[in-house]
């Protein structure tokens, strides 16, 4: 499968995209811990359907040492017992954010409070920013048909 945009052919993708690297580079750096940060990233993408972003978390995740129990169980992470309240909390705050149209309202305040129990202002600043930004770069993935599978951890850093 071919993509539709070669993103990176482009000098408008390239001076925007670049922008969006030194976002993430910010995240990346933030006190959200990276584990967590991999899975939202990971579970947002599953949500939206892009495969190129499940196949760079996915390979990031296990880069960093997470095992393929947790990142096989992200999809049902509800059910799950391998994920910390904190892990829990944050992957819930990232569905509802996901799907603010599905949400009646979006983020609730029970699931803001839920959040805000685990996590300080700066790292939820981080985990909204997060949640932001992958719905954005899964959408440009999605809309312009990028195919998946051949990420190397690093690839992008």
């Amino acid at each position: 499968m071919d993509a539709r945009l070669n993103y990176f052919a482009s000098p408008t993708a390239g001076k925007i995209f670049k922008h969006i690297m030194s976002a993430g580079k910010v995240l990346k750096d933030s006190p959200l811990p990276a584990a967590t940060q991999e899975l939202v990233a990971l579970r947002v993408s599953q949500i939206n359907g892009c495969a190129v972003c499940i196949d760079m978390h996915t390979k990031e995740a296990a880069a960093a040492g997470e095992t393929s129990v947790r990142l096989h169980l992200v999809a049902a992470w509800r059910e799950a017992t391998v994920f910390t309240e904190a892990e829990r909390a944050a992957l819930e705050l990232a569905e509802d954010g996901t799907r603010v149209a599905d949400a009646a309202g979006g983020v609730s305040d029970a699931v803001w409070a839920y959040a805000a129990k685990h996590y300080d202002e700066e790292q939820l600043t981080a985990l909204v920013v997060l949640v932001s930004i992958m719905n954005m770069t899964n959408r440009l993935n999605v809309i312009a048909q990028q195919p998946a599978g051949d990420y190397e951890p690093g690839q992008f850093h």
